[in-house]
């Protein structure tokens, strides 16, 4: 089992982007994968949502089967399990990804508090300043 922590980062709103994500087994806290990458320009849901399905994508490659998402952000994990409804057709074909991405797997989706989600916020502010990072 593993843990995910996914961020997006955004420089105005639209602005640039940037995303973070670590990934990390859940027994031992050891870190398997951080990606830090800078996206372009867009909004600060677009970023949130392209980090969970890169951090999803990278997961599945490294033979992750089972994991917990831990996210921020209250809107795209309230839209992941289904409580928030996708009304911008944007966000919709990204939601759909996310679920592409998360095919073959377990996963689940929690909220947590900004200051539990710290080292992807700092990844996806460094990607958003210009620095990509993928370890």
């Amino acid at each position: 089992m593993a843990i995910i922590h996914t961020d997006g980062a955004c420089s105005g709103n639209p602005g640039k982007m940037g995303i973070g994500a670590v990934i990390e087994e859940k027994e031992n806290g050891m870190v398997l994968l951080e990606i830090s990458e800078a996206i372009g320009h867009g909004t600060n849901n677009i970023a949130e949502y392209t980090a969970l399905i890169r951090a999803l994508e990278e997961a599945k490659k490294i033979g992750i089967k089972k994991a917990i998402v831990r996210s921020d952000s209250q809107l795209l994990i309230r839209q992941m399990t289904g409580e928030y409804k996708i009304k911008a057709p944007h966000l919709r074909e990204l939601w759909r990804k996310a679920n592409r991405a998360a095919e073959g797997m377990e996963i689940r989706y929690e909220h947590v508090p900004r200051e539990e989600n710290v080292h992807a916020d700092e990844l996806s502010k460094k990607a958003m300043s210009g620095t990509t990072h993928r370890s």
